[in-house]
């Protein structure tokens, strides 16, 4: 291994370096002689009669004098000059400084002379090529990292020896490289900070990159000098200097090799799942033409709807519902309110379920005391949240004729004029498109079936739920080398179809190895500038857990509590964490290495990939078309291993409308002292005192048989080694805790929380007072309790199971789920949309349309029937254009 160092230029007295020599007794092999005999021998080859003794001022001046007696050589600029006689004698003076204070070094290092002393004669340079060249002929290429053939003791070899070498292993120490070099100043850089006073490792690879030692422990701990000699960090793909944080990066992670037949087997697979859902667009869109065409009088063949006017870049909601409008709706000529199908369907039946009133939430802030258990402040404290409640307006009906009249100015519209129908898709658009896939589906030989495959392995099974009398108890659980079957696409479909999780391990060996340390990303988004307001990412808003509520702290504040825990003044336990983050919609842009690295991470991409997914919905919007912002985003939070019950590091129950894949891509793991552990039992005690004044009482385990519930409640991961499952007493514990609950189970679920509502704290530990919907309002976590009752009373349980870093856990829309951070975790997520789930993306945004007007998800974001038109023309197109060509 060539490891050689620089050292840059230095001001001051001498009397500074000379106390750092002082301070640093041992040298690079923690021998102070072998530092003065090499100071020796540099003494004899400059013809010097006595060497430097000691480190002190008189030998610097001694040997100063008796260097200033060497016969003066003449300068040649154009030839690397090696005899110190030609430099002026206070160059002279700092020659000699910086070798003694540069071999002072420890950390098993030796460190040239400064550019100064680097200067040698022609003559002697031509000597030392000539005794190399006889030992070697072979030689690399004329830059940094060329070393010539080693030498023993020629005389002519010691006087070219200006570089020390790292001290390598005992089969080496014969060997010492020498280095020609031309533009030492820019070369001898390392690529990671820029500077040159520390040995550098250059790279055999590139023979460009060179990377200093230092660097290379505090950002590539990872990787060993010798992995660096290899193949270093930037021809990995994986360096995490400013500069390339910042790089555009390569297309490889945007662009796929697909074959032509894998394009015609998604086409058909897409065109199959997506036929149904089209025609049920075109059946509601012509029962509204035909009531239309029934009101003026005319055939429905002679009716003809009037385009309105709309832009590609911009989203069109009904006024009442919130529901996107995709194509057909209802417009006021005179205000114009815009009303959705769905609403005039619903109008004219006289129940009207989109636009639901708004409810109201109180959540009063009542202190810091309250939070952790004490007494809340007086009645009097100002109201910190809360939504002002609208007066209902009733009477808005369908005339006798069905004609939808605009609503009143107390809902939005004018109430004067009648609603007319409009369209924005071209006429008939979705018939003829609907009569194309349906002629593309009769000529298909057969349909495309998954559902026949069978699991036979269990090392790809992951036990997560103890329920009776089901098959499901298990996950599919695969490694990334598992998957790279072509065969496995099917036995993931076959599970994803059935609303099955899935887990796949080991996702980050196939990436580059890019650092998701807190520190880099920190580093990535200090140099990121929001391009409309110029604004630092210096500081975040971070959700205090116990609370609820957000707070601003210092980015580096942040990371730091990440790293090293932080702690209220009662010593309880300070979980924060940041919620899609970094604040802006273009991740890509901001962290453009981060997000590559994590697309190139991602299993089953034909599903996953946001670029060039063949079976993700989300890819076919077509260019100019507004897209829905489906990530990636990062999640970073603090965690605790022990379920704390009040202010733990959880991410809510919810039930996100689209798929979604989660990569744990970072851990860390806080320990608390023994003064916080004895701390916490007693806040613990004292938050059950307050629970039961104020009338909350969940069941309480004994402890004879908590262990035993504990032990069925997490069966495979406390103690068991499933197929598939690791076991904590020899491998890394899990970063997250998930509990994913069963699409069938979801009417139960609900059950139960209505019924226990109240057994539950939010915003400011405040007892939940009031439920709009128990899932999608994200106001509950079930604790390990809580789903001990569910499981007695209503016989359900979700999936349980531990995520670990590098694992990629995929979520299918409408599975209920919340998560609890065990450690400091960083996670990226990633939404798409896939085939097998687009029912429940329906069924989801007919939900968010009846969720009161003042709701956090009520709108729209996803657009899922405007999607699945465009995804299954596109299919149409590439499906016709595949079968022309074949």
């Amino acid at each position: 291994m060539t490891v050689w160092t620089s050292k840059r230029k230095r001001r001051g007295r001498t009397n500074k370096y000379l106390n750092k020599v002082k301070k640093e007794k041992t040298d690079v092999a923690g021998n102070t002689n072998m530092r003065m005999k090499t100071v020796q021998k540099i003494c004899e080859n400059k013809q010097l009669s006595r060497p430097v003794q000691k480190e002190g001022k008189d030998d610097i001046s001694s040997c100063t004098k008796r260097l200033s007696l060497v016969k003066k050589t003449k300068r040649n600029h154009e030839s690397v000059l090696v005899d110190a006689g030609g430099v002026p004698k206070k160059q002279r003076q700092k020659v000699v400084r910086k070798f003694i204070y540069a071999n002072s070094d420890s950390d098993d290092e030796w460190t040239p002379i400064s550019k100064a002393s680097k200067k040698i004669s022609s003559e002697v340079l031509k000597e030392s090529r000539e005794s190399r060249e006889g030992e070697d002929n072979t030689s690399e290429p004329d830059d940094v990292a060329r070393a010539s053939s080693p030498s023993t003791s020629s005389h002519s070899s010691r006087n070219t020896v200006l570089y020390s070498y790292r001290r390598r292993s005992s089969a080496q120490k014969t060997k010492d490289t020498l280095h020609h070099q031309g533009s030492v100043d820019e070369k001898k850089r390392c690529h990671q900070c820029s500077r040159k006073d520390g040995i550098v490792v250059p790279c055999h690879k590139c023979k460009q990159k060179l990377y200093c030692v230092k660097c290379i422990k505090k950002w590539y701990p990872q990787a060993s000098e010798e992995e660096i000699v290899e193949a270093c960090p930037f021809c990995r793909g994986n360096c995490n200097c400013n500069t390339c944080l910042h790089s555009t990066g390569s297309s490889k992670t945007l662009k796929r090799n697909i074959t032509k037949a894998e394009k015609i087997r998604h086409a058909k697979f897409l065109i199959h799942h997506l036929l149904p859902f089209l025609k049920q667009i075109w059946y509601e869109q012509s029962k509204e033409m035909e009531f239309e065409a029934s009101i003026q009088g005319i055939p429905l063949c002679d009716f003809e709807v009037e385009k309105t006017t709309s832009y590609d870049n911009e989203r069109v909601y009904c006024n009442n519902c919130a529901t996107s409008i995709f194509d057909l709706h209802r417009s006021c000529p005179g205000c114009l309110y815009e009303l959705c199908i769905s609403c005039c369907h619903e109008i004219r039946e006289g129940n009207l379920l989109g636009g639901a009133d708004e409810v109201v939430f109180h959540y009063r802030n009542k202190g810091s005391e309250y939070t952790h258990g004490g007494d809340p402040l007086e009645e009097t404290c100002e109201l910190d949240y809360s939504i002002d409640q609208f007066e209902n307006v009733v009477g808005w009906k369908a005339n006798s004729a069905g004609v939808v009249p605009c609503p009143p100015k107390a809902m939005g519209g004018c109430g004067s004029h009648a609603l007319e129908l409009k369209r924005i898709f071209p006429l008939n658009w979705i018939r003829n498109l609907q009569v194309k896939a349906e002629e593309l589906v009769r000529s298909f030989v057969q349909a495309p079936s998954n559902q026949d495959w069978t699991c036979t392995s269990n090392e790809m099974l992951r036990r997560a739920a103890c329920r009776s009398n089901v098959s499901d108890n298990y996950l599919y659980c695969p490694t990334l080398k598992d998957i790279s079957n072509e065969k496995e696409l099917a036995h993931f479909q076959k599970h994803w179809a059935n609303g099955e999780p899935v887990i796949v391990r080991d996702v980050l060996d196939q990436a580059s190895g890019l650092s998701w340390e807190p520190m880099v990303m920190m580093r990535a988004l200090y140099d990121s500038t929001v391009f409309k307001t110029g604004s630092k990412f210096s500081e975040v808003k971070a959700i205090d857990c116990l609370s609820g509520c957000e707070v601003e702290i210092s980015t580096h504040d942040f990371f730091k509590g990440y790293t090293d825990g932080r702690s209220y003044e009662n010593l309880w336990p300070e979980m924060l964490k940041l919620k899609d983050w970094p604040p802006s919609a273009n991740f890509e842009d901001l962290m453009p290495r981060h997000c590559e690295e994590f697309i190139s991470a991602l299993p089953f991409q034909d599903y996953a990939h946001p670029k060039s997914g063949l079976l993700n919905l989300a890819v076919k919007l077509p260019d100019g078309v507004l897209k829905p912002d489906l990530g990636p985003k990062t999640y970073i939070a603090y965690g605790f291993p022990k379920e704390l019950g009040r202010g733990d590091s959880v991410t809510k129950l919810h039930c996100d409308v689209s798929d979604a894949v989660n990569i744990l891509t970072h851990t860390k793991e806080v320990m608390l002292t023994e003064d916080q552990c004895f701390k916490l039992e007693m806040l613990k005690k004292k938050h059950k005192a307050q629970d039961e004044r104020e009338g909350i009482r969940i069941a309480q385990e004994d402890p004879a048989t908590a262990k035993e519930i504990d032990t069925r409640q997490y069966d495979g991961i406390e103690g068991t080694n499933f197929p598939g499952f690791p076991c904590k007493l020899f491998e890394e514990t899990g970063g997250a805790l998930w509990d994913i609950f069963r699409r069938q189970d979801v009417s139960k679920l609900q059950d139960y929380l209505k019924k226990h509502f109240k057994e539950f704290r939010h915003i400011y530990c405040s007892p939940i007072e009031k439920v709009a919907h128990p899932i999608h309002d994200q106001a509950f976590y079930l604790t390990s309790d809580h789903k001990k009752k569910l499981k007695d009373e209503y016989g359900i349980e979700p999936w349980t199971f531990e995520q670990k870093r590098g694992e990629a856990v995929f979520i299918p829309a409408g599975c209920p789920h919340q998560v609890r951070n065990l450690k400091s975790c960083t996670k990226v997520a990633l939404d798409f949309v896939s085939p097998e789930n687009i029912h429940e993306c329906f069924r989801l945004t007919e939900e968010f349309r009846r969720l009161p007007k003042n709701h956090k998800i009520r709108e729209d974001k996803l657009e899922i029937k405007k999607m699945t038109l465009h995804a299954i023309n596109q299919a149409v197109k590439d499906l016709e254009e595949l079968m022309i060509s074949e």
